[in-house]
């Protein structure tokens, strides 16, 4: 007796009856397509994820499995596709869509001709144990950064520190709810539902007279290749001098750090002067100083350089790096972490593009 099983999921009337197409036409687009797919080919040759993958296992081990079930996904698939979804501003379920949509995708993270894909929860649960501890972004983002240093891309020309607002979704709440989320309370009356829906990590800050809530990404930049070589992620609220001991970096072979005026303090020149580096801090004019033209002209000479920072900062919001999604301080450093491999990488094929350094 034949037994008749209804597949779980049906097939689409869009997909039905495929048109003929001849070899010709094939050829065609498979050649229009790799234009289009030429960096993400390059990023592919030039970046070794095996390596990283394997940095990962090593910082972010899997839970124990002794209890069976299905067999996880390779690590590497993971990471190639956490790294497409930061370069494509993917959500989970984008990226879960583009990976059975896209065969350059496919291709990319090794899945190709696979029957099982992972989906938006695979993606999620893994992002999870990536940001546990703040470990697994960090891991990511050393590994790439080693693998330019092997590539002769060394820091060079100088350290360029600044920091730019990561905008977060704003939390509606009164003045008391809000100190009450200030201080890691729960306000009066919130439900574990909408607490859970909350940022609570991030806050509020003035720029230009403009209020902005969210987090800060402290960046330090080699002035040479406009490459990410060090990144804090704090709430909004730090001020921006606060983190400069954190993001200096010793392996950059010109001992200059350049920054802009919200860096102007004494603490900030001591620590250069310990540390045996050039002082590059624009200063602010004091209360009632009248003549200053070696002021501007100092600041000038300094923000010539200086300048490039923002370069980094505009490639960083292409790729949406300006905005996050999640609602905890980790999860979000992980994001703006992985948004700075993902400019590390095309930066690098744009370097390569342009010949080999020298």
């Amino acid at each position: 007796m034949l037994i008749m099983v209804t597949p779980r999921i049906k097939p689409s009337v869009f997909f039905q009856d495929p048109p003929d197409t001849d070899l010709f036409v094939q050829a065609h687009r498979q050649a229009k397509l790799g234009s289009y797919v030429a960096n993400l080919a390059a990023m592919d040759g030039l970046i070794d994820f095996s390596a990283v993958a394997q940095s990962v296992e090593t910082a972010c081990p899997r839970a124990e499995r002794s209890k069976g079930g299905r067999p996880p996904y390779a690590s590497e698939v993971m990471v190639r596709m956490e790294f497409l979804q930061a370069l494509y501003n993917l959500s989970d379920e984008e990226c879960e869509h583009q990976m059975l949509d896209r065969m350059s995708f496919q291709r990319f993270c090794r899945v190709d001709g696979q029957l099982h894909i992972p989906d938006a929860r695979t993606l999620w649960s893994f992002k999870q144990r990536l940001a546990k501890g703040g470990l697994g972004g960090r891991v990511i983002f050393a590994a790439v950064s080693q693998q330019l240093q092997q590539q002769d891309y060394l820091p060079r020309g100088g350290q360029i520190v600044d920091a730019s607002i990561v905008q977060a979704p704003i939390t509606q709440a009164l003045s008391e709810e809000r100190q009450a989320l200030n201080e890691g309370q729960a306000p009066e009356g919130w439900s574990t539902k909408r607490l859970q829906h909350t940022d609570r990590d991030a806050r509020w800050t003035k720029k230009h007279g403009k209020s902005f809530y969210g987090y800060k990404v402290h960046s330090n930049v080699d002035a040479r290749w406009k490459l990410i070589r060090r990144i804090v992620v704090t709430p909004a609220n730090v001020d921006d001098g606060q983190s400069l001991g954190e993001v200096l970096d010793a392996g950059n072979t010109r001992g200059r750090v350049l920054a802009d005026r919200g860096y102007d303090a004494q603490a900030n020149r001591e620590l250069l002067a310990r540390h045996q580096l050039g002082d590059g801090i624009a200063r602010r004019a004091k209360p009632g100083q009248k003549a200053r033209q070696r002021l501007g002209a100092r600041n000038r000479s300094i923000n010539k350089t200086r300048s490039r920072v923002e370069h980094v900062f505009a490639g960083l919001e292409q790729l949406g790096g300006k905005v996050v999604r999640a609602m905890t301080l980790a999860r979000n450093e992980l994001a703006i972490t992985l948004k700075c491999v993902a400019y590390n990488a095309k930066t690098l094929v744009w370097l390569v593009a342009q010949g080999a350094p020298t």
